[in-house]
C-alpha cells in the first residue's frame, strides 16, 4: 500500500466509533424517538455487516455518553428526554453574596480545626448524616468488590512493596485510561500516577507546583479539603466569588491575576462541592486559556465527574489543555468504592514532581485494592452501576429540594445541582449556621456549616446537606427539625 495510503487510513476513526457516530446522528435528527428501542445487536450485525463485536463497542460508547440505555433482558433504547441536562431554575443565580474583585486580599488559612469537629460528630452512633461529605456506601457494588479483594489477597503472598510503587498498578492504570478514552478524552496510562484518593493526589500536585508563603486562587464556597491542602503547606489563599449555575467568576480571577502573583489556581468546574455547579464548556476553555496566559497550573479536582444527571459526561478542564498545566485529580471514592480510597492524578507536564512526591511522602498506594478495582472495571458492569446511582440521586434530590421549599422558612434559597449529592442553602440572614449545627447536633442530626468552606466567615448562615441516603421518615424526621430550628432563630 502506497504511504499516502496508509496514512489516510491510520486517520481514518475506527469503525465502532463510525457506526456510533451515524446512530447518534439520527437519534439527534429525530429519526429515532426518546424511549424507542434501537436495533438489537445481533440484527444490526447483519444489516451493517459488522462484527458483533464492533457493534457491542458501538453502543457501550452510546451510552457512556447517556445517548442510549440498556433495559436487561429488553435490549437498548433511546434515553428519555426527561433524563437531559437539567437547568438549574433562575432563583438561584444571586445565591451567594458576590465581592468586587478589586478587594479580592489574601488570606491565612485556618479552618482544619472546625472541619475535624464536624466529621467527628458526623460519625457518632446514631447521628443523622446531612452533614456528611461522603456518599451513602449502599450505593457502591461493595459486596463484589470485597470478594475481590479476598481472592487477590489470597493469592497476594508474592507481593512486595515494590508491586505498590508508583506510579500504580498496570492493569488499573489502562482501566483509568480506557474510561477517559470512552468519554471522549484521550490520556496515556503512564501519565496517570495512582493516590491514597483524590486528597492525596490534590495535596501532591499543590505540592509540585507551589511552595509555602505561596498565594493560592481559590473558589468561594470551596470544599475544605482544598482549603486544607493550602493550609498544611503554609500557603494562603485567595477567594474568587463563584456562581451556583456557571462556576468560578472569571473576570474576578483575571482582575487578581493583573494585581497579584498568584501560584496556582484549584477549581471543582463539575458540580462543585457545595454549590453543586458545573461550568459551561465555553468558560472551561476560557479558564484554560487566561491559565496559557498567566503560566498558572489549574488543579481540577473532578472527583464528582461521574455523577451527572444530565445526557453526556461533562468535559474536563483537562480535555481542553495543550501545554500540560491542568493537573487532573479524582478517585473511585464518590463512584465505587470510599472504603479503599484509590485516587489519581494526571499531573500534565508536572508529572515527574509528583510522581516523585508520592514516593517521598507516602511511598506507594497499597496494591490489593488498585488491583480489585481493576478486576471490576475489566468484567464490566460499571456503566451501568453509574446509571443507577445517577438516577437514585437525581431523585433524591429533588425529594430533598421539594422538602425544603415547602418546609424551611420564607426568605431560604436552595441549590439546584447538575451533579454529585450535596445541597447548598441559603437560610434568613440573621440565622446563624454554627448555633443552627449545635442545636442540630444535639438532636442526632449533622449539617455543614457554611463556615467550613471558605477562609473567612462569608457563608455564616448558609449550611450544606447531603442527600445521597435513601428517603426515609427518620431523614424527614431530621429535615422538619432542622426546618424548625431555622424558623426559631429568623
Amino acid at each position: 500500500m502506497p504511504r499516502s495510503s496508509r496514512t489516510a487510513a491510520n486517520q481514518r476513526p475506527p469503525l465502532y466509533r463510525k457506526f456510533a457516530d451515524e446512530l447518534a446522528a439520527s437519534i439527534q435528527a429525530g429519526v429515532l424517538q426518546p424511549g424507542e428501542r434501537i436495533t438489537s445487536v445481533r440484527i444490526a450485525s447483519q444489516q451493517r455487516q459488522l462484527s458483533v463485536t464492533t457493534v457491542v463497542r458501538a453502543y457501550a460508547l452510546l451510552e457512556s455518553r447517556g445517548i442510549i440505555e440498556s433495559h436487561p433482558q429488553s435490549g437498548y433504547f433511546v434515553r428519555q428526554t426527561q433524563s437531559q441536562t437539567i437547568a438549574p431554575s433562575p432563583s438561584v443565580t444571586s445565591l451567594l453574596p458576590r465581592s468586587h474583585p478589586a478587594i479580592q486580599e489574601a488570606h491565612e488559612v485556618d479552618v482544619s480545626r472546625l472541619v475535624l469537629a464536624t466529621l467527628k460528630a458526623i460519625q457518632q452512633d446514631g447521628t443523622v448524616p446531612l452533614g456528611s461529605p461522603y456518599p451513602d456506601p449502599t450505593l457502591f457494588p461493595s459486596q463484589r468488590i470485597a470478594q475481590y479483594v479476598s481472592k487477590i489477597t489470597r493469592s497476594s503472598h508474592h507481593f512486595s512493596i515494590f508491586n505498590d510503587l508508583p506510579p500504580g498498578d498496570p492493569a488499573l492504570l489502562r482501566q483509568i485510561a480506557r474510561r477517559y478514552m470512552e468519554t471522549g478524552l484521550t490520556v496515556d496510562p503512564q501519565d496517570i500516577i495512582i493516590t491514597v484518593g483524590a486528597t492525596e493526589a490534590i495535596n501532591l500536585c499543590l505540592q509540585a507546583v507551589a511552595r509555602p508563603g505561596d498565594t493560592i486562587a481559590v473558589e468561594t464556597p470551596t470544599f475544605y479539603a482544598i482549603l486544607h491542602a493550602i493550609e498544611r503547606m503554609g500557603m494562603r489563599a485567595v477567594e474568587i466569588p463563584t456562581d451556583p449555575l456557571t462556576g468560578i467568576d472569571l473576570d474576578a480571577l483575571e482582575s487578581v491575576l493583573k494585581t497579584q502573583k498568584i501560584a496556582a489556581c484549584m477549581v471543582m468546574p463539575n458540580f462543585q462541592n457545595p454549590l453543586g455547579s458545573m461550568m459551561p464548556d465555553a468558560h472551561k476553555q476560557r479558564l484554560v486559556a487566561l491559565a496559557q496566559r498567566h503560566d498558572m497550573p489549574l488543579i481540577e479536582d473532578a472527583v464528582y465527574g461521574e455523577l451527572f444527571y444530565g445526557s453526556a459526561h461533562p468535559s474536563s478542564l483537562k480535555s481542553y489543555d495543550r501545554d500540560g498545566l491542568v493537573l487532573h485529580c479524582s478517585s473511585f471514592s464518590k463512584s465505587l468504592s470510599s472504603a479503599y480510597r484509590v485516587g489519581w492524578a494526571i499531573p500534565g507536564r508536572y508529572r515527574e514532581q509528583v510522581e516523585k512526591l508520592k514516593f517521598l511522602n507516602t511511598l506507594a498506594t497499597p496494591t490489593i485494592p488498585q488491583r480489585a478495582i481493576a478486576e471490576y472495571l475489566t468484567q464490566g458492569g460499571y456503566e451501568r452501576h453509574l446509571r443507577r446511582v445517577r438516577r437514585n440521586l437525581l431523585q433524591q434530590r429533588e425529594l430533598m429540594r421539594h422538602f425544603v421549599l415547602r418546609f424551611f422558612p420564607s426568605g431560604t434559597r436552595v441549590s439546584e445541582p447538575a451533579g454529585g449529592y450535596v445541597l447548598w442553602l441559603e437560610l434568613p440572614a440573621q440565622v446563624e449556621a454554627m448555633e443552627l449545627y449545635r442545636r442540630c447536633l444535639a438532636l442526632g442530626v449533622t449539617i455543614a456549616p457554611g463556615r467550613i468552606f471558605a477562609v473567612t466567615n462569608r457563608y455564616s448562615h448558609f449550611i450544606r446537606l447531603n442527600y445521597s441516603y435513601p428517603w426515609t421518615s427518620e431523614i424527614e424526621k431530621a429535615l422538619k427539625a432542622v426546618a424548625k430550628i431555622v424558623a426559631e432563630l429568623s
